[in-house]
């Protein structure tokens, strides 16, 4: 009996939400009236895209209530409303999402307040009923489970009403990927300029500074070559030098486009070159990776680069002194696992292990893993530990 009375009070607020939902969409339909008169009238269609939206936001409430109730989601498939008040206010006329929301609130009036009216008394019925009938006769309840009937009819009605059809669902997922596709190559020419610019300023403040201190060396001693032979070795030994220094911004430029170890010794050779350096204890595990058909150099330069900022931050700001790398290859490409024993609390703006604050690693790691269309995912609680899984997709 207590279980059917319990089902009985959540199908009942379940119906209480409808029948609030029913009310505030009378108050809804007053607006909708206003703004077909004020559309008629040409001067209120700006009003109609913002009545749309309010109307999506009303179906949207409805489908989280079904959600709640039977735990099946039902999908959203609407056009979003962009570009001119012209181009928003064709959209929302001929987006079949409209007029499937507006069916579903012309239905939801009538129905929900009804089903609400009849489960009223069911309960007092029931409660008086069933309780006599389970206490003398220990025989099951008749008339509660009639409540969490009419809450699955609301659901059902709700779910019939709002499911968008086959088409819709395909187009809206396919709009939602062209939008997704489109801020992934926003961020992806952005960090391309912001790599350009560090690369430049790499070679400017470096490379170049250096050349130039070796050019003037060079001529310095072919000045004083004839009057002091020592004083031009001296300045060519410096020229020496700095051609040195210069080769070697030269290699740390060159290592930020596309680390040569990487051709050199592959993914898991230079994964597990990079851990030797990381001054902490770090195992690194191969499933697959290394002897097989070698990733496409892209994928294999960001893996490399997202462990190195993985392990770099963690030294920087984990305070751990131990760290996991997992390569393997997946049936949609390759899988990098990053895994540090330190402090957690990483997010956006924060290398992989940092403390709230620390940077913007994750943020650059999301950007190159975004441009190669992968998924990035970082789980960081409060003192850890800190795992950045980042899956990037790839024909082997």
């Amino acid at each position: 009996m207590r279980e059917t009375l319990e089902r009985a009070d959540r199908a009942s607020t379940q119906l209480l939400m409808g029948a609030g939902l029913a009310l505030l969409s009378c108050v809804f339909v007053g607006v909708l009236l206003f703004t077909v008169a004020a559309s008629v009238l040409v001067v209120g269609l700006g009003v109609l895209p913002e009545t749309v939206l309010a109307l999506r936001r009303l179906a949207g409430g409805k489908r989280r209530q079904v959600a709640l109730w039977s735990g099946v989601e039902i999908p959203e498939a609407y056009t979003p409303l962009t570009g001119t008040l012209t181009q928003r206010v064709r959209t929302a006329l001929q987006d079949p999402g409209t007029w499937r929301d507006l069916r579903w609130l012309a239905v939801h009036l009538a129905y929900a307040l009804v089903l609400l009216y009849v489960a009223l008394p069911l309960w007092v019925v029931g409660a008086l009923v069933d309780g006599v009938w389970c206490g003398l006769l220990r025989r099951r309840a008749l008339v509660l489970p009639l409540i969490g009937r009419l809450a699955a009819l609301d659901a059902a009605c709700s779910r019939a009403l709002l499911m968008p059809a086959p088409q819709a669902l395909r187009a809206a997922e396919l709009a939602e990927r062209v939008e997704e596709l489109t801020v992934t190559r926003a961020d992806a020419v952005a960090a391309h300029g912001a790599e350009l610019r560090r690369i430049e300023r790499d070679l400017h403040d470096g490379a170049q500074a250096r050349l130039v201190a070796l050019s003037l060396r060079v001529g310095l001693a072919k000045r004083v070559y004839d009057t002091d032979p020592e004083a031009a070795r001296r300045l060519l030994d410096d020229a020496q030098d700095q051609a040195e220094e210069a080769l070697t911004e030269l290699r740390h430029v060159v290592r930020g486009i596309h680390p040569p170890i990487l051709t050199d010794r592959g993914l898991v050779g230079a994964v597990r070159a990079l851990a030797a350096g990381s001054g902490l204890a770090v195992t690194v595990r191969d499933t697959g990776v290394e002897g097989g058909t070698r990733a496409p150099a892209a994928v294999e330069a960001a893996a490399y680069f997202v462990v190195a900022e993985a392990l770099t931050n963690a030294v920087k700001h984990s305070g751990a002194e131990r760290a996991s790398v997992d390569l393997a290859r997946t049936a949609r490409g390759l899988r990098v696992v990053v895994r540090d024993e330190g402090r957690g609390g990483a997010h956006d703006g924060a290398g992989a292990g940092a403390a709230p604050g620390g940077g913007s690693g994750l943020t650059g790691m999301r950007r190159r893993v975004a441009a190669l269309d992968g998924t990035m995912e970082v789980n960081s609680p409060a003192g850890g530990p800190t795992v950045v899984e980042v899956e990037l997709p790839c024909v082997w």
